[in-house]
């Protein structure tokens, strides 16, 4: 099979590290084809803390995809995500020298080109530029400016922003692992892609991704990003506060949030309780499910009052920016119980849970329709858009190649065929040699000639 044909993207989460190999089918649905998930034993709140434990991480991931998908991994879409994540709207434009000539890429890559050469915060760098909507001379509001005509060429962008030593030691794992990052990408905005439909994007939505390490925020409207933002809490905290409120460890923390675990405190009874088996022969330990969700909804109620101040700094409540499709929550965080419920009521949006339901074809890998594979999947549609990209730029620089030698081939018949043809001098004699009597005819004019005279 040719590295073509597939493409992969590599989530480095707090929690876990998943590399997920894929392609499209032929009715442009994804068709995972493997998948390789790893503990994340060097990644804290977003941020690589650990780059020898990371690079491990990475490669048990990728050696598991590997061997399940069949095909050699090299190069990767990766996730970023982190409390040092930024963003920031910016305009600009540039004056195009021959307005005659209708708008390209080109243009358009030229104008983004001049928008990374911002001026940073110290230590910092820029990872996205978003167009958000475009200006034509005194033309505005314009979605897609290819094929216009103009001399200013104008445009809102949204500027991601991160931490340069951060992106570093992401690049130097994935390099370390034996890999080459074809293109680092915020996690909100892949997991947008997994869930969120085009309708949405348009009526206006919020997605909240509540990993283990960080809450991400994307908000789009009329088809747009507007706002992007990192909260650096997420589901990993609510089990060190299980764990440190109930005094036991983090492994039973765990299995009790997933399992046992609400947001809403009032839902659950006061006399349901669960065993927590003691250590190395101790007494059993029983806990509430009351206590166990008040726990909880203290810090969701937290991080969902983050959200919300995001969404008003956004002026998500405004008439003209209201989220018509409110809130979708995904990632792992999001399978908590009555979440939903909480989120609704904080926010005053409805809210829904994102899955990847409507873009993976195969049965075989229902489990990665969950939320908590949304920005996995995202970052594999990523991946496979980048290879489309490269794809269609190939076909278009053939066809271009295809077309100039037909022309050329076409010129250089033209010309054969005027050589063939009488130059003017020939075509003078051919015309005298055609005005020259024949025998017959001077046969004639000597008999016409000789009665004449005899006259």
């Amino acid at each position: 099979m040719e590295s073509q044909e597939y493409s992969v993207g590599l989530d480095i989460g707090t929690t876990k590290i998943v590399a997920i190999v894929g392609r499209r089918n032929q009715y442009g649905k994804i068709e995972v084809m493997g998948v390789g998930v790893a503990p994340s034993l060097g990644v804290h709140k977003g941020i690589v803390n650990n780059i020898a434990q990371t690079i491990n991480s990475i490669k048990t991931a990728v050696s598991e995809a590997q061997k399940s998908a069949g095909v050699p991994i090299t190069k990767v879409t990766v996730g970023i995500a982190g409390k040092h994540i930024r963003s920031l709207q910016h305009s600009d434009y540039i004056m195009r020298e021959n307005p005659d000539q209708y708008i390209t890429e080109e243009d358009i890559e030229e104008l983004k080109n001049q928008v990374k050469k911002l001026v940073m915060l110290p230590g910092e760098e820029i990872i996205h530029v978003l167009p958000q909507e475009y200006k034509v001379d005194s033309e505005g509001e314009i979605q897609e400016p290819i094929g216009m005509h103009g001399k200013r060429l104008e445009a809102n962008f949204h500027v991601v922003v991160g931490q340069m030593s951060s992106i570093k030691n992401i690049s130097r794992c994935v390099k370390e692992a034996g890999l080459e990052m074809e293109s680092l990408t915020l996690e909100p905005l892949a997991s947008s892609e997994a869930v969120l439909t085009k309708e949405e994007k348009e009526a206006g939505v919020a997605i909240v991704d509540i990993g283990g390490g960080t809450t991400d925020i994307a908000i789009f409207k009329d088809n747009i990003i507007r706002h992007t933002c990192v909260i650096p809490y997420g589901g990993g905290i609510i089990t060190e506060d299980i764990k440190d409120g109930c005094s036991i460890i983090e492994k039973h923390a765990e299995q009790l949030k997933v399992r046992f675990g609400s947001a809403v405190p009032e839902l659950e009874k006061e006399s349901t309780f669960v065993t927590i088996p003691g250590l190395h022969g101790r007494t059993e330990k029983e806990i509430s499910l009351k206590t166990l969700a008040k726990i909880i909804h203290a810090r969701v109620e937290e991080i969902l009052e983050m959200v919300n101040t995001e969404l008003k700094a956004y002026g998500a409540h405004e008439k003209k920016r209201k989220l018509i499709a409110g809130i979708v929550l995904t990632g792992g965080g999001s399978n908590l119980k009555h979440l939903r419920q909480l989120a609704n009521y904080i926010t005053g949006f409805d809210s829904r849970i994102g899955y990847a339901n409507e873009y993976i074809s195969n049965d075989k890998n229902q489990h990665l329709k969950s939320p908590e594979f949304a920005t996995s999947i995202g970052l594999l549609m990523e991946s496979l858009s980048i290879r489309d990209k490269k794809t269609n730029s190939l076909v278009q620089e053939e066809v271009s190649v295809s077309s100039q030698t037909v022309s050329d081939e076409t010129n250089q018949e033209d010309k054969i065929l005027d050589s063939d043809k009488p130059t003017h001098n020939e075509t003078v004699v051919q015309q005298n040699a055609s005005k020259k009597p024949t025998i017959g005819q001077n046969i004639l004019e000597k008999i016409k000639k000789f009665f004449e005279e005899s006259e």
